[in-house]
């Protein structure tokens, strides 16, 4: 896979059971003696407490036997919910409330009888609006059932179970849900926005001073700086005028992290031809698009981007780590 032209790629969760799109919530009440015996049980096994909101506090609210009989009414509707998964060492696992930026997870309300029913819709049902409940797995039952593999040795090194923890914010009819969760895929949608702008501004700071360095470091001469970051070096230049959007472009490469460790190049792909894509369409990384925009055919430079027009903080292991600012030797062989 070519790095220069991947523009993004999803991360996976790092709780590969955790099928739900869940997680978050510290609520320390809940939490407290979560490795003793005073847990009731369900029918099925799952340990549980619940509590229910009195005056601004929290007390325990009992089920009977492990069921609620008022559920059947609440079947078809959906829940509103913060939750969090811990590991029985008590390391956090998922938090919803980082992940949704504080945004509730919709969950809806399924009847027990499912044939396919996760182990998690079981504890769901013992909460009404308002409650809170922290619930223990077993950490293979849930790894089978969702991953079909064992859960990791590292997860049940304190012990073979998870914890979910789970504040009930609201039941709603599905409608409204629906409604709500539009408003609120906006609300994280700008808090994501300002939170990644936030740290472009504050990782681009950092990028400027390693890569000023970088250039007197190597006796490299500036040609110029893009007004978003990227330093190019022509040391050929091209002829004609610039490479614009819309137009394909080949391009002849070689990537390397600052260390000069080479992580991708032309040559090693598809018999060495130059790779060619679509200028200024997303097709490649943030970087490439403004640099390329910079040169005309036959130009060779080299190209410093920032990390935040690169890979970011998510960085694409194992080749490049997170923040990383990158360095190609690029020639601009054709422009259509």
């Amino acid at each position: 896979m070519q790095f220069s032209f991947r523009s993004g790629a999803a991360r996976p969760l790092a709780l590969a059971a955790a099928s739900l799109s869940f997680g978050a919530l510290a609520l320390g009440a809940c939490n407290k003696g979560s490795g003793g015996a005073d847990f009731a049980k369900t029918k099925s096994g799952i340990e549980y407490k619940i509590f229910k909101s009195v005056n601004g506090k929290y007390e325990p609210r009992t089920v009977v036997g492990g069921e609620d009989p008022t559920y059947k009414s609440r079947q078809g509707q959906v829940m509103a919910a913060h939750v969090e998964y811990r590991s029985s060492g008590d390391s956090v696992l998922m938090k919803s409330r980082e992940r949704q930026f504080g945004v509730p997870v919709r969950v809806t309300l399924q009847p027990l009888t499912a044939k396919e029913m996760g182990i998690e819709p079981e504890a769901f049902a013992l909460l009404q609006p308002g409650d809170s409940g922290v619930f223990r797995f077993n950490a293979d039952s849930i790894y089978k059932r969702n991953a079909r593999i064992p859960a990791p040795a590292a997860l049940k090194r304190k012990g073979n179970f998870m914890v979910l923890t789970v504040k009930a914010v609201a039941i709603q009819t599905r409608e409204a849900a629906m409604a709500e969760a539009v408003a609120d895929q906006q609300k994280m949608q700008s808090e994501q926005q300002r939170q990644m702008r936030t740290y472009a501004a504050d990782q681009d700071k950092k990028d400027d001073t390693t890569l000023d360095e970088y250039l007197k470091k190597n006796n490299l001469t500036l040609t110029k700086k893009t007004s978003s970051g990227v330093r190019l070096i022509v040391t050929q230049p091209g002829t004609g005028p610039n490479a614009k959007p819309g137009q394909q472009v080949t391009v002849a490469y070689r990537g390397t992290l600052l260390d000069g460790k080479e992580f991708d190049a032309s040559a090693k792909h598809a018999g060495g031809t130059p790779f060619a894509f679509v200028l200024g369409r997303g097709q490649v990384i943030p970087g490439w698009d403004d640099a390329l925009q910079q040169l005309s055919k036959g130009s060779k430079a080299t190209v410093l981007i920032p990390s935040s027009l690169a890979y970011g903080k998510a960085g694409s292991p194992p080749a490049i780590p997170a923040n990383s600012p990158l360095r190609f030797d690029i020639e601009l062989v054709d422009v259509k």
